[in-house]
């Protein structure tokens, strides 16, 4: 491929924040790559409902009505039949849509009679293959047969992958990165508020907080939780919080959206994911990990999923499920500031170094430049 190539690339994905878009101003300014963006014109999640407006300098920029509700990953897909592909005329259409997905299909189907000659790229967090019905397996070899990669969130995607048939390129790269201008360690830290540990996300039995609340019991009452986060299980867990004599010492707050994510982490001593695999689940990542690693706050995950390989030698990992491993960790950290110190600079570290949207956008560029080498 020559130097002076410019690389046109349809970019579809679901983002609905500045942070989120990070990557992409990144990429804009590669001057081989040339981006046209795809997004929904309304997001709708536990935080409300919004309208999508990106500003990434340099791209042109579709916004699209979704049929069915955004956040369904699977079920809902775009209100357009070309994705502007005539217009922007793509070597590549990244969709980063999981392949068993509606989206998927009718983004295939798309450059199938708009632009067949253009690189189809999908995404997939999948990292458990869970028992499929007829009407999915259809979509998924269909996607198959269009994709000519499938970039994986992590290792584990990858195997499901194969699993499923897939046989053509699967990368290990990232969707979306953290933003290290928003995620950053705090100047200060309050005092004499005692050693507070945090967990922030959905409050669902597959993410552990009942392991996190019995683990509480084990420890001297001046360690104190704070539960940020909204979700089925929150009035069990409540419940549970007074069963197990730890009421008075749970904080409850609601869930808070991404651009505040950095302010209730500096709050914390520590960030624990504690997540539990199901049959049909296993943690797929843990963005709250690196989003505190990139603030200097010690994390604790337990070995489900992707956790272990996030955290690396960056925290402390406890079997899941076990409350007393998890408050011997949590008791580590009360015990040894310096421990802390050691494990906040060695996320931070790892934070910027591998997960930052800078890194993504890197591996990111580099990968569509591969695709198209002769």
């Amino acid at each position: 491929m020559g130097a002076s190539r410019v690389i046109r690339v349809l970019h579809i994905a679901r983002y609905r924040s500045s942070a989120a878009e990070r990557k992409l101003e990144l990429l804009a300014g590669e001057p081989d790559l040339r981006l046209f963006l795809v997004r929904p014109a309304v997001w709708e999640d536990e935080y409300g409902r919004v309208q999508v407006r990106p500003r990434v300098p340099g791209c042109q920029v579709l916004t699209v009505p979704m049929v069915g509700r955004p956040a369904d990953p699977h079920r809902a897909f775009y209100r357009t039949l070309t994705f502007g592909i005539r217009a922007a005329k793509p070597d590549i259409i990244h969709a980063e849509e999981e392949p068993d997905s509606l989206a998927a299909l009718q983004t295939a189907l798309a450059r199938n009679l708009f632009a067949p000659q253009a690189q189809l790229v999908l995404h997939t967090w999948q990292n458990v293959n869970r028992p499929k019905g007829p009407h999915v397996w259809a979509v998924l070899r269909l996607a198959f047969g269009q994709a000519q990669a499938i970039l994986c969130a992590t290792d584990e995607a990858r195997q499901v992958l194969r699993q499923l048939g897939y046989r053509r390129l699967a990368a290990v790269i990232l969707p979306t990165g953290v933003d290290t201008r928003l995620f950053r360690p705090a100047i200060s830290r309050s005092s004499g508020r005692g050693f507070i540990a945090g967990y922030a996300g959905r409050l669902a039995w597959e993410k552990g907080v009942d392991t996190l609340l019995e683990a509480l019991r084990r420890l001297p009452a001046g360690v104190r939780l704070r539960v940020v986060g909204d979700g089925p299980a929150r009035s069990q867990l409540h419940e549970l919080a007074g069963k197990l004599g730890v009421a008075d010492r749970v904080e409850w707050l609601p869930a808070v959206p991404a651009d505040r994510m950095a302010e209730v982490l500096a709050g914390f001593d520590v960030l624990v994911l504690p997540s539990r695999t199901t049959q049909v689940w296993k943690e797929q990542f843990g963005r709250v990990l690196v989003e505190a690693m990139a603030c200097k706050v010690p994390v604790v995950g337990s070995d489900s999923g992707a956790i272990p390989q996030v955290i690396g030698d960056a925290g402390l990992i406890f079997p899941e499920g076990d409350s007393a491993a998890l408050a011997a960790c949590l008791m580590r950290l009360v015990d040894s500031p310096e421990l802390r110190r050691e494990l906040a600079g060695r996320g931070y570290a790892r934070a910027v170094g591998l997960f930052s949207q800078e890194q993504v956008a890197a591996q990111t560029a580099a990968f569509y430049r591969s695709l198209l080498e002769p």
